[in-house]
């Protein structure tokens, strides 16, 4: 007995210091920190799996973005046919409980088109919670993690703000990766530079164009609502992240509505640089995106193509690294410019009176968020913390690489970042940077179909042996960009939960979990992990073609083709037009219309660059055309008013230097233009 006490007591001592002997420790099979959608996916798949499982929530709110105003899903830009699993489930339930109330939605879940689908955020709260109690998921909200105990590389233990908790494996699905970060697990923040990753969208973007404002005081210093002077060098990265806001969820409906609430305080002063915005915008809008939704509602978001919208630019620097309270302030500093934007937009004499009147209709809504005030308790934090795991996803994954040997995700989102900063220039004008407008497969809604590896969600063996995270994978910004939307964190989660509940019911580190047995259990319930075939997906549906630019010899860039910035419209008045149609810019002249093209070229050299548009006085004489390659750049000037040769649907506009083997990018804006701007097709062909 002695030797048996003697070696009970080795065993102890041998421990490391950081692991002690809790008094009163809840466990479980599985924790998942964090009841995200893709937290509460996890929750339910591990529970499905036959584990037990808790799920941990910091606040008071359950389902983050999915149950907290965001009631317009962005799977109608995804390929819907492999967006399956938990997602599915969730949105058919969704359905049933319209159904089952005799209401009628204007959408068919079984039908996997890009049509919208809407919800209001309390049915979207009820069917979240009847998941999780049906799986027996145990949920517990406001424990927020003080601290992580670990014996090596495993997480033994979690301390929270009421209570300690153990499990043998945890999910981290915070949108901020805090039990990754208090695990020790390796992360990074922000953008990376061009170079990192060879990515040709990461660094600094400007695709919205310049406003012809000053963005300076009487005093020379920066404007309230402008973050830097100085955005940095293009081609590096930064700490910034794309910016947060609210999705309101609002009705016009007497019976239902609730006057917006008073700010605490309104300095008019904070707005001047819209005033000057609308003081020089020739076709202002509103500045809200708004849904409409079931029930007489709409869901608010921000503008991602807007010049000033519902995001407070710069503000959501430090809200991953923050403790409660800081984050309480960062949530309450949104909430205030929400509320003073919402009195400028409506009251302020510099906002034409259309538009006043307009958002003036709009409150909020008795029946959503009563324990809040009727407030969304969830600020949409679109980007966090990022774990640098077993593998990285990056643009290359995306666009060029996309099958993986170990996928447990398709995503297809197209790649899409909003501003992250805002840019007094000392020269004069104020530009936003930091937007990656929707880069989609050319003639689709879609974004490119692709794998995410089981490895994204892995960290390094040697720092965590029993933690998944499914939400601050590891991947690049331009990645996150794409991933970042609830149909595929739901998945990402679903996955995760089922890898977490196989390798506690295996005691195998997460890292050594076999790849075919997980598969087989990510089928079973409902993924899909098949890359569709390009050929079957279906394109937009476009009209007469007049000259089909598949006809034309060398590299042909319709309109269709390009990443569009503000405003565009789409004609097929004047003919012949390469493709469907072609575009313009409604003769704004505001620098607000930018098209950018993005293209390889077979061979280095150079090519005849030719344009087709059609010739009028109307047109502008000089639109400015800007192609870089490498390190070639060429700037040339074009006069739409000239006319084409005869009998030739283009004309030789100029001559660019262009490498192959990487991204070539041409970009048309309307800055500074006289006429209408018209977007076509332009056709590249070398010299000989």
């Amino acid at each position: 007995m002695k030797r048996a006490l003697l070696f009970v007591l080795t065993l102890l001592l041998a421990r490391p210091a950081t692991v002690t002997l809790a008094a009163d420790v809840t466990e479980a099979d599985v924790i998942v920190y964090g009841s995200t959608p893709g937290g509460f996916c996890a929750a339910i798949a591990a529970a499905r799996e036959g584990a037990s499982v808790i799920l941990l929530e910091p606040t008071g709110h359950v389902g983050g973005v999915n149950t907290g105003g965001l009631s317009f899903s962005d799977s109608n830009q995804t390929v819907r046919s492999t967006v399956m699993g938990l997602f599915d489930e969730w949105h058919r339930r969704i359905a049933a409980d319209y159904e089952s109330r005799g209401i009628e939605l204007p959408y068919d879940v079984s039908v996997k088109d890009a049509s919208v689908w809407t919800y209001e955020p309390h049915v979207a709260a009820r069917v979240t919670r009847q998941m999780l109690d049906e799986a027996n998921v145990q949920v517990l909200t406001h424990r927020w993690l003080q601290s992580v105990v670990k014996d090596g590389t495993r997480i033994e233990r979690l301390i929270t703000t009421d209570g300690e908790f153990a499990a043998k494996t945890y999910v981290d699905a915070t949108y901020e990766g805090d039990l990754m970060a208090a695990a020790g697990v390796s992360w990074t923040i922000g953008r990376e530079g061009r170079d990192a990753y060879g990515e040709s969208l990461a660094g600094k973007r400007y695709p919205k164009g310049k406003m012809n404002i000053s963005g300076f005081d009487e005093n020379g210093q920066p404007l309230p609502l402008i973050t830097t002077t100085d955005a940095g060098p293009d081609e590096a990265g930064d700490r910034n992240v794309m910016t947060y806001s609210f999705r309101l969820c609002l009705t016009k409906d007497p019976a239902n509505r609730v006057p917006f609430p008073e700010p605490e305080h309104y300095d008019p002063a904070r707005f001047e640089v819209v005033r000057r915005y609308f003081a020089q915008e020739k076709r202002p809008v509103l500045l809200w995106d708004l849904y409409r939704l079931p029930g007489g509602k709409w869901d608010a978001n921000n503008g991602i193509g807007k010049q000033f919208s519902l995001g407070l630019i710069g503000a959501c620097n430090g809200w991953s690294e923050a403790d409660a309270q800081g984050r309480k302030e960062i949530f309450e500093a949104h909430k205030q410019y929400t509320l003073e934007m919402y009195r400028f937009l409506t009251t302020d004499p510099a906002v034409p009176e259309h538009l006043r009147k307009q958002l003036a209709e709009f409150g909020l809504c008795r029946d959503e968020f009563p324990e809040y005030d009727h407030w969304s308790p969830q600020l949409y934090v679109r980007e966090g913390r990022r774990m640098q795991g077993m593998y990285v996803v990056s643009q290359k994954d995306i666009m060029d690489e996309p099958e993986k040997e170990d996928p447990v995700v398709i995503s297809s989102f197209p790649i899409d970042s909003h501003d992250c900063q805002r840019v007094a220039l000392p020269g004069g004008g104020v530009i936003n940077e930091g937007t990656i407008f929707p880069v989609r497969m050319p003639g689709r809604r879609n974004g490119y179909p692709y794998h995410i590896p089981y490895r994204a969600i892995l960290p390094r063996p040697n720092e965590s042996s029993n933690l998944l995270v499914p939400v601050a994978l590891s991947c690049t910004h331009v990645a996150i960009s794409s991933i970042r939307v609830e149909p595929t964190w739901m998945i990402l989660g679903q996955s995760a939960g089922i890898a977490a509940a196989m390798a506690a019911d295996r005691a195998v580190a997460v890292q050594k979990l076999a790849y075919p047995q997980l598969r087989e259990r990510l089928l079973a319930q409902g993924q899909v992990l098949e890359l569709p075939d390009p050929s079957e997906l279906k394109p937009i549906q476009s009209t007469k073609v007049s000259i089909d630019p598949k006809t034309l010899p060398g590299v042909v860039l319709d309109d269709r083709q390009a990443t569009l910035t503000g405003r565009w419209s789409a004609s097929t008045n004047f003919r012949p037009h390469i493709g469907t149609g072609y575009m313009h810019d409604e003769k704004r002249g505001d620098g607000g219309s930018v098209a950018a093209f993005r293209f390889k070229v077979p061979e280095d050299g150079r090519y005849r660059l030719l344009m087709a548009y059609s010739a009028h006085e109307t047109r502008a004489t000089n639109v400015p055309v800007r192609v870089t390659s490498g390190t070639h750049t060429t700037a040339l000037t074009v006069d739409q008013t000239v006319p084409l040769p005869n009998g030739n649907a283009f004309r030789s506009v100029g001559e660019v230097e262009l490498d192959a083997g990487v991204e070539s990018v041409l970009r048309i804006t309307n800055d500074g233009t006289n006429g209408f701007v018209i977007l076509d097709a332009l056709q590249l062909l070398p010299v000989e």
